[in-house]
Order: structure tokens, then sequence, then C-alpha cells
């Protein structure tokens, strides 16, 4: 058993800590994702610490680095880092089978500038991202819990944007997107109440989405259906 904590957060936006347990199953495993991971955890994987990492040694190098918190099944965090070798990637994901597909993408790319965690977001970057350390962190597409009830347990929150803010360079970037107008809404009203931040919009909404998010295949179907995709960047200030 590993205990996991999940994100909730209370009517002021404050961090709940909520501790679950759960079984990580195997056999959930196809057998190609068990063997990238066993192919490539060695080179691109990283053991959950308490203590923050050093980035230089991790990558080898000194580079901007890049965050995503979630990346499902890393297509498109692979094809990111594939595409821009002179930055380093970090990805964060709790689902095993995610973690397999994505080494198994990024060992079929060759690349050599991503590392990713199996484990709690929220603790990772409270604890093994340094402050001051990151270039950019992508949020995409987050569960956007559309019951108003469960507002509360959208990840973007006061307290969420905040530690984000704390781990960002002065001039760092937090990257959003939501294909939810709801969820885009409730994060321009969480951002534009932030301190710290400006939005990197002209329009002080929304932005274009930039070239180097790739366009998924579940949203390019939603274009051409007529669903909205909305990208939410906001910089560090102070």
């Amino acid at each position: 058993m590993s205990d996991v904590t999940t994100a909730e957060f209370n009517e002021d936006g404050k961090y709940i800590r909520k501790i679950r347990s759960f079984v990580l199953r195997e056999g959930r495993l196809t057998k190609g994702q068990s063997q990238a991971i066993e192919a490539h955890w060695s080179t691109m994987g990283l053991d959950y610490s308490p203590q923050a990492l050093d980035l230089t040694q991790v990558f080898g190098r000194d580079a901007n680095t890049v965050l995503e918190i979630g990346f499902g099944m890393g297509a498109s965090l692979v094809q990111m880092a594939s595409a821009a070798p002179e930055m380093n990637y970090i990805g964060i994901e709790v689902h095993k089978p995610g973690i397999g597909t994505c080494l198994a993408y990024a060992g079929e790319a060759n690349v050599n500038n991503l590392r990713v965690y199996h484990h709690d977001a929220m603790e990772v970057l409270e604890h093994s991202i340094a402050d001051g350390s990151l270039t950019r962190v992508q949020l995409f597409f987050p569960d956007p819990w559309h019951k108003k009830r469960h507002h509360k347990r959208r990840i973007v929150q006061a307290e969420f944007v905040q530690l984000i803010r704390r781990k960002l360079k002065i001039g760092g970037v937090f990257h959003m997107a939501t294909d939810w107008e709801n969820y885009s809404e409730h994060m321009l009203a969480v951002m534009n109440a932030a301190e710290g931040y400006k939005n990197r919009s002209t329009t002080a909404t929304v932005v274009e989405r930039p070239q180097y998010r790739p366009l998924t295949k579940f949203e390019a179907r939603g274009q051409r259906l007529g669903h909205g995709v909305w990208d939410i960047m906001f910089e560090r200030t102070a």
C-alpha cells in the first residue's frame, strides 16, 4: 500500500491535505508499459524525496526547466521535450499506465531531456522542487469538477497558485489550458486575485494556444465539432 495525498481546498482556497491509500495494480499495465518502465525508469524516472532536486545534477547541465502536472499518457509532453532539446522537462503523473506509456514514447523519440515522477504533485512541488527554479509550469486539461458543489476540488485555487509562484523564476510562466469555459473563468478569477502575477494576454483574458503546446487528437476533434479550448498564461512578477 502507498499513501498518497490528493488535493482538496476549502472555500477560501486553503489547501486541505487528505491522506488516501490505494494499491498500485501492476496487472493493469500492458506488457509494453511494463517493459518501458523497466527499460527507462533508471534514466528518466525520479523517485520522490523530500529534499529539493539539484536540477543541474539530474539533467547533467544548466538549462531552463519546464514542469507539467498530470501529463496523462504523455504524448504531448514527449512531443514538447523532443521539439525543444535545449530545455529540461519534468512530468508528474499518479496514473502508472500513463507513466509507462510516456516512457515508451520517450524511448521511441530518443529524448534525453525528460524526467518523470510517479507521485502526488502537491508533495513534489512542496518538497522536491526548489523555489525559483522553474521557467514554466504547465497544467493542461485538469479535472474540471464541473458540478458546482465540487468546485472546491479544482486544483487551481489561491494557495495552489502561490505555491506555483514560489517555484517559478521571476518572469516564469504558469500556463493552464481547459476545455471547460466555466473552469477558464474560475482560473482567471483566481489568477487575477493572486499576488505577484500578471496576465500575458493582451486582452486580460485568454491567449492563443502557443506553438509549443501540441494540439491533441481530442482537442482537434473538439475544434471540428465547435468546442472551445482556453489557454491562460500568467507570468511571475514578484
